[in-house]
């Protein structure tokens, strides 16, 4: 995939272009189904969630029902998964949810690939891609897919927060960065690695790493990707 697929998702400016450029992105990939959840929990009060995707409208009128649900595999691992991970048929039968997959197979969902992604502030980004077809049986392949599809959930997940929540609660927070957070942050923007922005900026690349963790704590953002585009969406590059 080309960078500026990946800053299309980033800079999505509201709820159906965000979907559109999700499948459009999927798709490419050969996966014609995509979904994505943004949890958010709260204190005292039932977690915020929201969704989006292009989930066959017979599958969701057929959707699982708790039950069902508290037995899926795939749906329990990505209340605790930090990396992404693939699933098929097998992943069920060996869960004892054989049926399950049987049912969901229909609609097409016979193999794919979820996520999860833990953010600031109590939020969770859950994000999936599934198809009818098998995997890529070469590892360089599926570890390459598997890449861009991770690459794509940490654009993803900031756009997410910024168009899918009720904008009360969405983090208006404009932090002040210091010039050469800025710097690093407007070289990383433009592609450049840790080791070459301290090139181009006469120091180490230990000094680059600490000015980019320092941005992504004040933007509250847990990857240099989302501090690039935070940063963007602020007016602060």
């Amino acid at each position: 995939m080309k960078y500026q697929d990946y800053l299309d998702i980033g800079t999505a400016t509201d709820r159906a272009t965000f979907e559109s450029r999700l499948v459009r992105f999927a798709q490419d990939l050969d996966f014609p189904i995509v979904q994505a959840v943004l949890m958010v929990k709260r204190p005292a009060q039932p977690a915020l969630v929201a969704r989006l995707g292009n989930l066959p409208r017979s599958f969701q009128e057929a959707s699982l029902d708790e039950t069902d649900s508290r037995r899926d595999p795939v749906l329990q691992r990505l209340l605790t998964a930090s990396l992404p991970f693939v699933y098929d048929q097998a992943t069920y039968v060996d869960a004892g949810a054989g049926d399950l997959w049987e049912t969901q197979a229909h609609y097409g969902f016979r193999t794919g690939i979820s996520m999860a992604l833990h953010m600031p502030g109590g939020r969770q980004f859950l994000f999936g891609v599934d198809r009818d077809q098998p995997l890529p049986a070469d590892d360089r392949d599926l570890t390459r897919l598997m890449a861009d599809l991770q690459l794509l959930a940490v654009y993803a997940q900031e756009t997410a927060a910024r168009v899918m929540l009720p904008s009360a609660e969405r983090s208006p927070a404009r932090p002040r960065l210091t010039p050469r957070e800025r710097e690093v942050l407007q070289w990383t923007r433009d592609g450049k690695s840790a080791w070459a922005i301290g090139q181009i900026l006469s120091m180490s690349e230990h000094t680059v790493v600490f000015h980019l963790r320092n941005a992504m704590s004040k933007l509250e953002v847990s990857s240099k990707h989302s501090a690039v585009l935070k940063a963007m969406e602020l007016g602060l590059l």
